[in-house]
C-alpha cells in the first residue's frame, strides 16, 4: 500500500468522527502500516504545538500519537480559533494569519485555501502508507458546499473514499445516513461508500434488519458497529459540554490512595481553550474534577484552576459579574491554592494591555500576582522544557500576552505568590513526577490528607486509550473491508439516492 486514503465524516459533529480516525490510525499502525491523520480545516480552542512550533489542533495531535508520529502542520493547515466577536483567528500551516468573520471567510478565503489543504494532503500521501482524513461537522452541509474544504470538497479533490459515521445514542441514525447521502450531488454521492453505527447500545441483532434495508435503499454497505464506551472523547475539538465527556474526566474516580479526596474545581471561563490541561489531574485516585461557573461551587474546592482562554479581558469581565473574582480573592488571602494557566494566568495579575485580542486598552487584572501584561501581535508558540518543584516539567505555549513578572517566587515561566500559582505553559500538568509534587503541596496548604499515587503514569493511561480505540475497530468493523476501501477507493458504480443537490460551481470531479 502507498498513498491511500480515506475520509472520516459525521451525520453531525460530535458523532466520533474524531475517535474513529483515531482507532482507525492505532489499528492501521499495529498492522504494520504507515499512516497518518488529516483534517483540512478545523475549528478548536484546543490547540497543540508541534515540535516545529507550529500549532495545530489537539485532535490531530491525538490522532498522531495513534498512528505513533511526531504531528506536525501538514495534518492540520487550517485551524479556526473563534474569538468573542463573532470572528475566528486563522491559523495557517501552524502560524496565525489574519482575524476574518465567518462571512468574509466563507464569502471567498476559504475557496482559495482549498489548494493548499489539497497540497498538504498530497505532501503526507507520497510520505505514508495511508491518510485517515477527518472531516467536520456533516458532509451535507449544502449552504457551505461550495467552499468546501474539509469534508466532500477534499474527498472530490483528492479522490478519497467517504465513511459517514452516525451516532446512534441520539436517535434517527438511518433517517441520517439517508438524508446525509440523498443530500449530496451525484459527483458526491459516487465517493460515500458507505456507513459506521457509533455509540450503539444493547443487541446489535436487532439492528441487523435497519443495515439490510439502509443498503437496499443506498446502495452502499454498514462497515461496522462500534458499542457505546466511558471515555473515549480524548483531546476533541470544542465546548464544555465535550470537556465534561473528556477521557479521563468520564471514568469513575478511584479510590484515594491517601485518606483523603483532593477537590479541584475549574472555573469555565468564555472561549475556555486548552480543558485538556486538567485531564492529568483526573487521572489521579482521588482527585475529583468539575467545571463550574457559580462561586458558590468554589467554597468545597482544595483547588481552584482559572484555564487558558482565547479573550482574556472577556474572561476576567465574566468572572466578576458573575462573582467568581471576590471568591478567587478571598481563596487567595485565605491561602487556599489557585491555579492559572495561559490566560488564567494573566487574568490573576495586576494589569493587562490588550490593543490586540480585545482591543479594551489598559484593563486592571484581579491583582493575585505580582504581573503586568502586555498583548504582542506575534503569537508566542513554544515547547518549553524545565523544572520546578524538584521535578522535570514539559509543557507547550500558545500565547499573545507577555508576561512581566515582577516578584513572588519563580514557578515556570510565571511565579507564585502564597498559594496562587501562574503558568503559560500548557500540558505541564501530564509530565507525573511535577504533577504529584504540585498535588502533594495543594493538598498540605488545603488541609487535607491527600497522598498522589506514585505510579500514576498519564501517559501510560492516554496509551491505553488510544489502544482501546484500536480495539473498537479490530473488534467491530470489517477491516478487511476497511483496509480494501482504503487501498483501492470507492467502490465503482455505486448507485444515486435521489434527490441530490445541484453540483456546486466550480466543482473539481
Amino acid at each position: 500500500m502507498r498513498g491511500g486514503g480515506l475520509l472520516v465524516a459525521g451525520t453531525t459533529s460530535d458523532a466520533g468522527k474524531s475517535v474513529v480516525t483515531a482507532g482507525i490510525c492505532r489499528w492501521l499502525v499495529r498492522q504494520g502500516v504507515r499512516v497518518a491523520p488529516f483534517k483540512g480545516q478545523n475549528m478548536s480552542l484546543n490547540s497543540y504545538v508541534t515540535r516545529e512550533g507550529a500549532e495545530i489542533g489537539r485532535a490531530q495531535a491525538m490522532q498522531a500519537q495513534a498512528a505513533r508520529i511526531e504531528p506536525s502542520a501538514l495534518m492540520n493547515p487550517v485551524l479556526l480559533k473563534p474569538g468573542g466577536d463573532r470572528t475566528s483567528q486563522v491559523v495557517l500551516l501552524g502560524r496565525p494569519v489574519g482575524e476574518l468573520s465567518a462571512r468574509a471567510y466563507h464569502g471567498g478565503r476559504q475557496e482559495t485555501l482549498l489548494g493548499t489543504v489539497v497540497d498538504c494532503l498530497e505532501q503526507l500521501r507520497s510520505r505514508y502508507d495511508a491518510v485517515i482524513c477527518e472531516g467536520a461537522g456533516s458532509p451535507a452541509e449544502i449552504n457551505l458546499r461550495r467552499t468546501d474544504l474539509v469534508n466532500m470538497g477534499v474527498a472530490r479533490a483528492a479522490r478519497l473514499p467517504v465513511l459517514v459515521v452516525g451516532d446512534i445514542d441520539r436517535g434517527g441514525v438511518f433517517a441520517s445516513f439517508f438524508g446525509t447521502t440523498a443530500l449530496l450531488d451525484p459527483g458526491d454521492q459516487e465517493l460515500i461508500a458507505g456507513y459506521l453505527v457509533n455509540k450503539f447500545r444493547g443487541d446489535v441483532s436487532l439492528l441487523e434488519p435497519g443495515l439490510v434495508m439502509l443498503e437496499q435503499l443506498t446502495g452502499r454497505r454498514t462497515f461496522g458497529v462500534l458499542p457505546f464506551r466511558h471515555g473515549l472523547g480524548i483531546d476533541e475539538e470544542d465546548g464544555l459540554a465535550v470537556s465534561l465527556r473528556g477521557a479521563v474526566r468520564e471514568s469513575a474516580v478511584s479510590e484515594p490512595y491517601g485518606e483523603d479526596v483532593l477537590r479541584v474545581a475549574v472555573c469555565a471561563v468564555p472561549l475556555m481553550s486548552n480543558f485538556t490541561d486538567v485531564d492529568a489531574l483526573a487521572a489521579e485516585p482521588g482527585v475529583v474534577v468539575r467545571f463550574v461557573d457559580r462561586p458558590q461551587e468554589l467554597a468545597d474546592a482544595d483547588l481552584v484552576v482559572v484555564p487558558g482562554t482565547r479573550g482574556t479581558v472577556g474572561a476576567l469581565r465574566w468572572l466578576r459579574e458573575r462573582g467568581l473574582a471576590a471568591e478567587l480573592s478571598r481563596r487567595a488571602a485565605a491561602g487556599r491554592p489557585v491555579l492559572g494557566i495561559c490566560g488564567g494566568f494573566q487574568l490573576l495579575g495586576e494589569v493587562i494591555e490588550d490593543e490586540v485580542e480585545s482591543r479594551a486598552g489598559t484593563v486592571e487584572g484581579l491583582g493575585l500576582l505580582p504581573v503586568r501584561v502586555r498583548f504582542a501581535r506575534e503569537k508566542t508558540l513554544a515547547r518549553p522544557s524545565g523544572s520546578a518543584l524538584g521535578e522535570r516539567v514539559e509543557g507547550y505555549e500558545i500565547h499573545h500576552g507577555v508576561a512581566e513578572v515582577r516578584g513572588g517566587e519563580p514557578f515556570l515561566d510565571g511565579c507564585r505568590a502564597g498559594c496562587v500559582w501562574g503558568t503559560h505553559w500548557h500540558g505541564s500538568l501530564e509530565s507525573d513526577g511535577f504533577r504529584r509534587a504540585f498535588l502533594r503541596q495543594t493538598a498540605r496548604a488545603a488541609g487535607r490528607r491527600f497522598v498522589p499515587a506514585p505510579d500514576t503514569s498519564f501517559g501510560r493511561l492516554r496509551e491505553e486509550q488510544l489502544d482501546l480505540l484500536g480495539d473498537l475497530i479490530e473488534e467491530h468493523a470489517d477491516t478487511d473491508a476497511l483496509l480494501r476501501l482504503i487501498e483501492g477507493g470507492a467502490p465503482p458504480g455505486l448507485p444515486f439516492v435521489p434527490p441530490g443537490a445541484p453540483a456546486p460551481p466550480g466543482a473539481r470531479g
